[in-house]
């Protein structure tokens, strides 16, 4: 079922409106009204909101081509975006996170961002100067840079993810169907989308829930038939703080309830657990035979089970003891799995 209010066509809304900013940057001396229409494949009605949202961040003005002619619209010259000047370390220091938002690609964000990094690049190959002129930069973007740990590919939610870009950055509502871990059946909901978040390269949108009257953290790749508005905004609450439902590496949670926990690790894994902030209220102490046992104090057990669950024999819970029975009961899954396995392996004579 097509989305109701939204033009045919395979670019959505936010597509629309960056090319939209874009043929009117190119065209400094003004475009028409049904020549910009036709560009974007929208009615001349729909292009005159389109307009409307752009003025919104732009200046634009409109004038005649000749007397009785067509009015031609276009950008004061006064917007036109300044050039930013950037030292050769800082375009490699910005280029070397670029495929942070490889989950992105496909959407009208990573598209920009793209664009963005290709002129990053450009500027950054050029000869530098000096007795080290084309051999200390040589080829430094494939040899400085992120690599994400697991990627997913939203390639199937560039829509949901342009909507969700949009709804969080002009503070829009967004209106979506989202199937909960918690519900057998999806729902339609609308969300007042306060921050985006992207955590062990997954999307995560932190939101009001209207219908709930409650801020709850939600996942893209739950969320479909999304519909960002076009004529409402939310105002974004000043005591917002979205570190509040940051778990560090244990993800995007919040809870209540504060839960201590304590895990031991053995001397193999100590080493590693001592080089990294695992969560903000850490403690670490030595224990006997060479291990570290780490302290915090966290929201939610949901990453915490997982993350345990990820060291395997390394790794022993303490407490709490609802957190020491999960693990168990998954540990005991496990095996259960591999013992049905064996017994259906005929033995080999």
């Amino acid at each position: 079922m097509a989305k109701v209010g939204r033009p045919r066509g395979r670019f959505t809304q936010h597509r629309r409106l960056d090319r939209l900013r874009e043929l009117l940057t190119k065209h400094p001396r003004g475009v028409s009204l049904y020549e910009l229409a036709d560009a974007i494949s929208v009615s001349p009605r729909t292009m005159r909101r389109y307009l409307k949202e752009v003025e919104r961040e732009l200046d634009l003005e409109s004038s005649p081509s000749r007397a009785g002619g067509a009015l031609l619209w276009r950008i004061r010259a006064s917007e036109i975006p300044r050039k930013v000047e950037l030292r050769r370390t800082q375009a490699y220091a910005i280029l070397a996170a670029r495929r942070l938002f490889e989950p992105m690609r496909g959407s009208a964000l990573f598209d920009e961002i793209d664009l963005a990094t290709k002129k990053l690049l450009a500027f950054a190959q050029r000869p530098g100067r000096g007795p080290n002129a084309g051999l200390a930069d040589a080829r430094l973007e494939d040899r400085f840079l992120y690599l994400p740990f697991a990627p997913k590919n939203y390639g199937d939610k560039t829509e949901e993810l342009d909507d969700l870009f949009q709804a969080v950055s002009d503070l829009r509502p967004l209106t979506l169907s989202y199937r909960s871990s918690s519900r057998a059946q999806e729902e339609r909901i609308t969300l007042h989308p306060y921050a985006m978040v992207l955590h062990r390269d997954a999307i995560y949108c932190v939101g009001h829930h209207v219908a709930r009257g409650e801020v709850r953290t939600f996942v893209l790749d739950r969320m479909r038939d999304t519909e960002c508005s076009v004529t409402e905004r939310f105002e974004l609450p000043a005591s917002f703080d979205v570190g509040e439902y940051f778990q560090g590496e244990l993800g995007v949670w919040k809870s209540e309830k504060k839960r201590k926990v304590v895990v031991d690790f053995d001397a193999q894994a100590a080493e590693y657990v001592r080089m990294r902030k695992v969560h903000a209220t850490q403690k670490l102490a030595s224990v006997a035979g060479g291990g570290v046992r780490l302290t915090m104090t966290v929201g939610n057990l949901n990453p915490v089970a997982s993350w345990v669950l990820e060291w395997g024999a390394r790794a022993r819970v303490i407490e709490p003891p609802e957190l020491v029975e999960r693990v168990q009961h998954e540990l005991e899954q496990a095996l259960a799995g591999y013992a049905k396995r064996r017994s259906r392996t005929p033995a080999k004579r």
